[in-house]
């Protein structure tokens, strides 16, 4: 019934006028800034959750950070640019796989090594965090010398959680099995992770670290490789200023400390694409939304160098 009522409405009004705003898509643009062909960098939204065991509604987030950036200010004054003018392009979310973690992971590794291929930029909005093995995945198979920074308040070096290896609580393990990572912010773990820790000889860069000593953001950049994937949890940030998350901690890093810190990689390093995971926007304010809204568009003005801007 519905549809036919749609059918005839747009039959009776004929190309006199648009009856239907158009679909949201990233800080608002419109042609040529937004088309797929022209944008070096598209916007990747996957509404997705299944592994998430205490505050549910991640697949929410996507969405919520899309609405906020319509409210982007598009000229940035820390870079005195117009960053949107390297064309950002918003795809339609992508349709969740529910039978099992693996194939969701899958179909996000599909997608992303398409994208690769035609050479974009690729941002994904998540949805929960064990989607970040799927754009690793393709991001390894097509360049060398590949580590990824997470930053995360939980190391996620599960081997395995609640029945699957393919949990977001064991992301980072799976990555890891992939290509090196190097952890920032994290301030939680379980005892068999600090164990595969010390056995594989890797050190985060416990929060403890970062408030303490001089110069971590040269610290970190120099232990990446030449490419690098960057996943970024939320939840690395403070609970005062990232409430809406499905499982906070408390002494989490703040606005400033992350920018500064993902400017100087991208200064050093070849950022091939990164992702913002586990955002759940009814657990904390409006000003969440627009928070990651604006860190999106400052990290891919980081991100894109200066010569194919």
């Amino acid at each position: 019934m519905l549809r036919w009522l749609i059918v005839k409405i747009l039959f009776t009004m004929g190309n006199k006028e648009q009856a239907f705003l158009p679909r949201r898509v990233f800080a608002g643009l419109v042609s040529p800034y937004s088309d797929l062909e022209k944008a070096k960098t598209v916007i990747l939204p996957i509404p997705y959750e299944s592994t998430t065991e205490w505050r549910s509604g991640t697949r929410h987030g996507p969405q919520a950070i899309v609405d906020a950036s319509q409210y982007l200010e598009l000229y940035d004054l820390e870079l005195n640019w117009e960053i949107y003018k390297v064309g950002i392009h918003t795809l339609p979310e992508v349709e969740p796989v529910m039978s099992n973690p693996k194939d969701m992971i899958d179909r996000v590794y599909h997608i992303t090594k398409g994208l690769i291929q035609k050479g974009k930029f690729v941002v994904m909005l998540g949805g929960e965090h064990s989607l970040s093995l799927g754009t690793v995945q393709a991001f390894k198979e097509t360049f060398s010398k590949l580590s990824v920074l997470q930053l995360d308040a939980h190391a996620d070096l599960r081997d395995k959680y609640l029945g699957t290896k393919y949990s977001q609580a064991c992301v980072m393990r799976r990555i890891s099995e992939l290509c090196p990572i190097v952890q920032v912010g994290v301030r939680s773990l379980s005892w068999e992770e600090k164990q595969f820790l010390n056995q594989h000889k890797m050190t985060p860069f416990y929060i403890s670290e970062l408030a303490s000593s001089v110069a971590p953001a040269e610290k970190i950049s120099a232990t990446l490789s030449e490419n690098v994937y960057v996943t970024i949890d939320v939840d690395v940030f403070d609970p005062s200023i990232m409430a809406a998350v499905g499982t906070p901690e408390p002494g989490g890093m703040q606005w400033q400390q992350v920018l500064n810190l993902l400017r100087l990689v991208a200064l050093h390093k070849h950022i091939v694409g990164f992702d913002l995971m586990e955002f759940c926007p009814q657990e904390g304010p409006a000003s969440c939304a627009f928070l990651l809204a604006k860190l999106a568009y400052k990290f891919i003005g980081y991100a894109i160098p200066q010569d194919k801007r």
